[in-house]
């Protein structure tokens, strides 16, 4: 029992360790990445493929635990067949960090959206979504909530998550579909 006991402090004793940055400092992060979107409910289509691309600042307010917050060019929406539903977004990612082994987080926050793109496309034509009357209107602020992991290795960081969309992506009647994405990105933490 004494040595079990005696295991359990050393571990929970070198987790506090684990941070790559010292308390109270804060790091820039300018990351690029994809993601992978659909929406929900949207009977048929498929995943669009797109960018994610922006920055995120960090503060690290103990050795394990350090939140986050950034804007991020998000290219969402989804395709079915020839035609892709473009729904593009500037995400602000506010996340909390926990650092559970060495250069390894876990992160969990809420992620408001603002969109800045909404068209359909395809067979060489392009239309705006908010002035077609066959489409349904998109809404202008979109809220997720975004969990996933990261590691950082020498200042180089892979983060992965998956937003799950809290609020309906539209403002029409009996359109039920959320945004769903899955983001990887690649960054470089500068300490400032």
């Amino acid at each position: 029992m004494k040595k079990l006991f005696l295991m359990a402090v050393v571990m929970l004793a070198s987790v506090a360790s684990y941070a790559q940055h010292a308390v109270g400092s804060f790091t820039l992060q300018p990351k690029i990445g994809m993601n992978i979107a659909d929406l929900t409910d949207a009977d048929d289509s498929d995943v669009r493929i797109g960018l994610a691309a922006g920055a995120e600042f960090e503060y690290q307010v103990t050795d394990m635990i350090s939140v986050s917050a950034g804007a991020l060019y998000s290219m969402q929406g989804c395709k079915y067949d020839d035609v892709t539903v473009k729904l593009d977004y500037i995400n602000v990612p506010i996340l909390a960090n926990v650092y559970v082994a060495k250069g390894f987080a876990v992160k969990l926050g809420l992620q408001p959206s603002f969109k800045v793109n909404y068209k359909y496309s395809g067979k060489g034509a392009s239309f705006d979504g908010d002035e077609m009357d066959w489409a349904p209107k998109a809404k202008g602020v979109d809220l997720s909530i975004p969990v996933g992991v990261s590691y950082e290795y020498q200042n180089f960081v892979l983060d992965g998550r998956y937003n799950f969309g809290v609020t309906k992506a539209f403002d029409s009647e009996g359109e039920k579909s959320k945004n769903s994405v899955f983001q990887i990105t690649l960054g470089y933490k500068f300490d400032l």
